[in-house]
C-alpha cells in the first residue's frame, strides 16, 4: 500500500563515559530536512539527551493514534481544539528471557471547541476506534491500554 523508508547512520566512536566500549548515538534520517538523533536508553550506556527507540516506539503509537483519532472526530462532527499525550512504555522480560516493550499507556487529554461535546462513553467509543485503526498498534504485539481522566 505504501512505504515508509528512513536512513539510519551510526559511525565508531569511543563512548564517552564509559571507556572500552563504542558509543550508542546514531541518527535516523527521515527526509533531507528531518534527522533525529538517537541512542539507546541510558540503562543500556544510551545517552539520556537522545530520543532512545524505545521512545520513538511509543512516540510512533502516540502519534498514529492521535491521528485516526483526529480524523474520526471531524467526520463525527467534533472540533477537537488541542490534544495531548502522556504515553510510557514499559520494557519487561519474558518468561521466555526476551526483553520487549511488553505494554504501552497512552494518557490523551483533548478538549473540544464545538457546541457537539462527546460525554465520557462517546469519548471513550471515539478512543477505542482510534485504536482500532491505528497502523502502529496493528502492527506491534505489545498490550496498550487508554486511560482517560
Amino acid at each position: 500500500m505504501s512505504d515508509h523508508r528512513i536512513r539510519l547512520e551510526w559511525a565508531a566512536t569511543e563512548h564517552s563515559k564509559q571507556t572500552g566500549t563504542y558509543s550508542r548515538d546514531h541518527k535516523a534520517i527521515i527526509s533531507p530536512h528531518v534527522t533525529i538523533p538517537v541512542s539507546a536508553a541510558p540503562d543500556y550506556l544510551g545517552n539520556s539527551e537522545l530520543a532512545d527507540p524505545e521512545q520513538l516506539l511509543v512516540s510512533a503509537l502516540a502519534s498514529c493514534h492521535m491521528l485516526y483519532f483526529l480524523a474520526i472526530c471531524e467526520g463525527s462532527g467534533y472540533a477537537v481544539s488541542s490534544y495531548a499525550d502522556e504515553g510510557i512504555g514499559k520494557v519487561s522480560k519474558s518468561p521466555e528471557g526476551f526483553y520487549s516493550v511488553s505494554s504501552i499507556t497512552l494518557r490523551p487529554k483533548v478538549s473540544f471547541s464545538s457546541e457537539k461535546q462527546p460525554d465520557r462513553e462517546t469519548l471513550e467509543r471515539l478512543h477505542h476506534r482510534a485504536h482500532k485503526g491505528c497502523f502502529i498498534a496493528n502492527s506491534i504485539k505489545s498490550s496498550v491500554s487508554i486511560e482517560l481522566d
